[in-house]
């Protein structure tokens, strides 16, 4: 048994032809979606990078784990104190310790444990080899070394081989010679000259005018990344940008697939093309970034062939990436471990059988303080420090009818947003039960000073906003965040 793990940093599945998009970013994921299942509402509890692939690797909601932040106390894993044994839970219960025990020889290809600091990511790993440039890889950085793996290796039974790609990350980084596949092909629908006029206008970092998070700084190295955009040809350039960012990728998953197939080992191979979080492009005003719990951020995409399994299937039950380390005992015959969460699918890959969660939860400590409840064709956020968005504490989103976020239905719809607050108070309750201290991550976050991205910038902040024109923007900051303006 093999299985390809593929991590694609920051993909929005919306932006896949296997998912309905209208641009040709994937005809090689396409490819192996037709081999195989596509999960159309698959979700990480807990974004953005840090957080999504902790839960990943633990199989634990991040309330559970501790690290849901990207910096401060809550960038690291729970410490088990008395209860730790001669190796830790992460040290015997990860994903990968479950896969080694079922006798696979695991490898990681991935610069991602040194980029956050983040060591646990190795637990379980036999082999991590380490692209050394902290995320600023590109595909022609990793996949050398990937194919070189697979002409020693390919051939040998029961290996795990994750590969991490990051060319859909900021900044987009697709070489100047690959050019622009997309140029003149149009635009997402929902995008109008009026649209991209009030996102001029708003208030929050990585808004139109300071996609650089809080100003409008370009880097010459990376010019499909610009500093501001403006009007639909400011959005053309991102939304190219990042496309030719995910095709240019996908051209270098074809290589490691026709590697594979050479080496005839295609057929008996599992693939699995994930990612850790997605990229508003526009969603409530947000581009080039991952930084909420809204219906954008948190979707991932999940498509899984598996030898024998279900083919051009697709399943919309709602998931979440915790629910991958069960599924996989499931299917190779190993036991759950005692700290999982998540909830098995390994009828739907082998069978089809339909299957999925009545609610999610999700949440995002890393840039704003949230938590959402995906249900039905809603998604309600609540917010708890805004990161300087200046967004209300309720919003709910039918996300069938406004895949975009366009029109927050809260005021509209308060037996829904109560229904949605019960849920969540109903699993912060049962997380906290679990926890062995009384401490909600969430709020050991905004008492170390909020969200690591929203820490240190606010009065310079408030300075640009007044600078170009956003002076009620600027004075609502001051009012919503008073002891954060002194404290700088």
């Amino acid at each position: 048994m093999r299985i390809l793990f593929l991590d694609l940093d920051t993909l929005r599945p919306d932006h896949l032809g296997c998912y309905g998009y209208h641009r040709n970013t994937s005809p090689n994921i396409d490819k192996i979606a037709n081999e195989g299942t596509v999960f159309t509402n698959y979700y990480t509890p807990n974004a953005p990078c840090l957080p999504s692939r902790a839960s990943l690797i633990s199989g634990k909601f991040g309330i559970l784990h501790g690290a849901v932040n990207h910096g401060g106390s809550t960038a690291d894993m729970d410490k088990q104190g008395s209860k730790r044994q001669f190796r830790s839970e992460i040290g015997t219960e990860s994903i990968t310790c479950m896969l080694r025990n079922a006798g696979f020889r695991t490898v990681s290809i991935s610069p991602f444990a040194e980029r956050h600091s983040s060591f646990w990511f190795y637990s379980g790993f036999n082999e991590m080899y380490n692209t050394g440039k902290g995320g600023m890889e590109s595909a022609e950085d990793v996949t050398p070394v990937a194919i070189d793996w697979l002409d020693r290796n390919a051939q040998e039974d029961n290996w795990f081989l994750h590969i991490n790609y990051w060319d859909a990350h900021t900044p987009y980084r697709a070489p100047g010679e690959f050019g622009n596949p997309f140029e003149g092909e149009p635009l997402p629908a929902w995008l109008t000259e009026d649209i991209m006029k009030e996102h001029s206008d708003k208030t929050g970092p990585h808004g139109a005018r300071e996609i650089s998070m809080y100003d409008d700084s370009t880097d010459p190295e990376y010019p499909r990344h610009p500093g501001s955009i403006s009007g639909l040809a400011g959005a053309r350039i991102m939304i190219d940008g990042y496309d030719c960012g995910i095709r240019y990728m996908d051209g270098h998953i074809g290589r490691i697939m026709e590697k594979l197939k050479n080496k005839g080992v295609w057929e008996n191979t599992a693939v699995i093309v994930t990612s850790d979080h997605g990229e508003n492009m526009g969603e409530l005003g947000i581009w080039g970034e991952h930084a909420t719990a809204d219906n954008i951020t948190p979707r991932i995409p999940m498509v899984i062939k598996w030898p024998g399994g279900s083919r051009g299937a697709r399943d919309k039950g709602l998931h979440y990436n915790i629910d991958l380390a069960p599924t996989l005992a499931g299917i190779l015959g190993q036991k759950t471990m005692p700290s999982w969460e998540g909830t098995s699918y390994a009828g739907t890959i082998l069978d089809g059988d339909e299957c999925g969660r009545e609610e999610l939860i999700l949440e995002q400590c890393a840039h704003v303080c949230q938590r959402s409840v995906r249900f039905g064709d809603w998604i309600y956020i609540r917010t708890y420090h805004d990161g300087y968005h200046l967004f209300p504490k309720e919003m709910l989103f039918n996300v069938e009818d406004d895949p975009h976020e366009r029109h927050d239905l809260a005021m509209d719809n308060p037996d829904v947003c109560k229904d949605a607050a019960w849920r969540l108070m109903n699993w912060h309750d049962s997380m906290m039960a679990r926890r062995k201290d009384a401490q909600d991550p969430l709020w050991i976050t905004i008492h170390e000073g909020g969200p690591h991205h929203a820490r240190g910038f606010l009065a310079g902040y408030i300075k640009r906003l007044i600078a170009t024109g956003r002076e009620e923007g600027a004075a609502e900051l001051i009012k919503r965040h008073p002891g954060e303006v002194l404290d700088e």
